[in-house]
């Protein structure tokens, strides 16, 4: 009988045939291209540009779904407690449909690739479905809350949209680490992919909020639901264009093993990743936290600010500083060096103080709209300074992530890599839905109450709709921040990772007579030697 000790060491230990175990006599069979796949950039413009368009066509749908539970409360007209059941329905479905789409996507092998074939056939059904979805309040103009067509549409079209989101989203999400093996060639591509990402966002922000201020103050009578609409038409296009940008720009270079490994055991090949474990513990200690699911900020910005105008003013600073954020990248980059953990440490502790303190002097000016707009915008622009660097650095740090799960297991499950904590969080959806909607209800904040400044009369109100705007995603940071502390994979240590990673690559290119496109001709000489 085995000991109790062989048998953990033989669940967390690297696989037989993985670049962890590889011995020294065999990590030298390839030294220089692999060291060169790790050292030298690869991407050529027009591909660094493809995910770039795909990111805009992302960043356009996640603008819009950021407004989709306003959407469905006060444009559709659906009560919260009916938004929060079909939620919560269509997270069991994804108990199912998720496994399904992570396995066929990790089980892909074909000669245009790995992801190839998701790009082409998902996303027409998942861009269409999130167009119809927002054609809801066209189709459905009445203000009656149980009404039971427009209930029945929302789940139908949110349905498809997952199924195929389901598909669609491993082989997009996962395609930059199949590209190059290269971290500046992903840094690079990360630079272009957050220019598209607040180009994006920003296009349905300039149109939803002066939309309903005008309205508000009856200069136009513009139905929100016709805005939605067309930012869906447009949102959906852009999101073919996008897949075809990727599915037609850019191709895949990092070889995998023919034969993917079993499903049983990549199932569980996060057990083997110390790094997506941790990730995966605070994630679930969070996941019945919610902010009550409704637009908070649009509530800040439409009637404590007092309308398009103050918020315009109000946000400018941020717009103007997250822009020239990017410029932030390289100095971030030199200042931390290869040590994310430093970096991402900084940033979250600055943005846990920095939400602290203006969470609680807007409260205390709530009343003084001048005085609020005025610390709002000052906050906020510094909010925006460590936008770029964050969110590039912690992008690379999820790749690296990824990246030794390859190291530990020789196969990348990026599709089922995140089912146990996805499976987990769904489990975990009908709390997560409770929670929200007793904290909805605890804001005290009346959606059918036309929107307009302080029209919910009621400063307290207000003040709660600030705090969970500003501050209550805190606790999430709070809990993801002991994983940082405990990240090591810098340095010395990073670097031999990506050695004998590439170092397997490149033998299982000389195993199997596959081409070897890293570093084009050089790199198949020094493989055939």
């Amino acid at each position: 009988m085995s000991e109790p000790g062989n048998a953990l060491r033989r669940v967390f230990a690297a696989e037989e045939n993985s670049a962890a175990a590889l011995g020294e006599e065999s990590l030298g069979r390839h030294a220089g291209v692999a060291g060169r796949m790790f050292h030298t950039p690869v991407l050529a413009t027009r591909e660094m540009l493809a995910p770039g368009i795909a990111d805009f066509a992302k960043a356009l749908t996640d603008g819009i779904n950021v407004y989709r539970t306003m959407y469905f409360v006060s444009v559709l007209k659906i009560d919260m407690v009916y938004v929060a059941a079909i939620l919560t329905l269509i997270g069991i479905w994804d108990v199912l449909n998720d496994p399904i789409s992570g396995i066929a996507y990790d089980r892909s092998r074909t000669r245009w690739g790995k992801s190839r074939l998701f790009l082409l056939a998902a996303p027409l059904p998942k861009y269409l479905a999130t167009t119809l979805l927002y054609f809801a309040g066209v189709f459905f103009p009445n203000s009656d809350t149980a009404d039971p067509r427009k209930i029945i549409y929302v789940f139908v079209m949110l349905l498809i949209e997952n199924t195929f989101n389901a598909l669609y989203r491993p082989a997009r999400n996962n395609f930059l680490n199949l590209m190059t093996p290269n971290p500046k060639d992903r840094i690079n591509v990360g630079l272009v992919m957050r220019y598209a990402n607040i180009l994006g966002t920003r296009i349905v922000f300039i149109f939803v909020l002066p939309i309903a201020d005008l309205n508000a103050h009856g200069v136009t009578d513009i139905s929100l639901a016709s805005v939605f609409a067309v930012l869906a038409v447009v949102a959906g296009a852009a999101g073919m264009a996008g897949s075809m940008a990727l599915a037609f720009g850019a191709r895949e270079r990092v070889l995998l093993q023919p034969k993917p490994a079993d499903t049983r055991k990549a199932l569980f090949y996060m057990l083997k990743n110390k790094y997506a474990m941790r990730n995966f513990a605070a994630g679930f200690a969070t996941a019945w936290y919610g902010t009550g699911g409704y637009s908070w900020d649009v509530v800040t910005q439409m009637e404590i600010m007092g309308g398009v105008i103050p918020s315009f003013f109000s946000n400018l600073p941020y717009d103007l500083v997250n822009i020239a954020s990017v410029v932030f990248v390289p100095l971030a980059m030199r200042h931390f060096g290869d040590d994310k953990r430093k970096g991402m440490i900084f940033f979250t502790v600055l943005d846990i103080v920095r939400s602290g303190i203006q969470c609680l002097c807007g409260i205390l000016l709530i009343h003084k709209p001048l005085w609020f707009c005025v610390t709002f915008a000052v906050f906020w622009a510094v909010n925006a300074a460590d936008n770029s660097p964050s969110s590039v650095i912690e992008a690379e740090m999820g790749r690296e992530i990824a990246d030794y799960t390859e190291y530990m297991t020789g196969e990348r499950p990026d599709g089922t890599q995140g089912l146990l904590p996805g499976l987990v969080m769904k489990v975990m959806a009908p709390l997560n839905a409770l929670f929200t909607v007793a904290v909805f209800r605890w804001s005290g904040y009346n959606p059918l109450i036309p929107m307009g400044p302080y029209s919910q009369n009621n400063f307290a109100v207000y003040q709660k709709a600030y705090f969970l705007y500003v501050f209550a995603d805190c606790l999430p940071k709070l809990v993801s921040f002991i994983p940082l502390l405990l990240y090591d994979l810098v340095g010395e240590k990073r670097e031999k990772m990506y050695l004998a990673l590439n170092e397997r690559r490149a033998m299982v290119a000389a195993r199997t007579g596959e081409e070897v496109q890293f570093l084009g001709r050089d790199a198949r000489q020094c493989v055939s030697q």
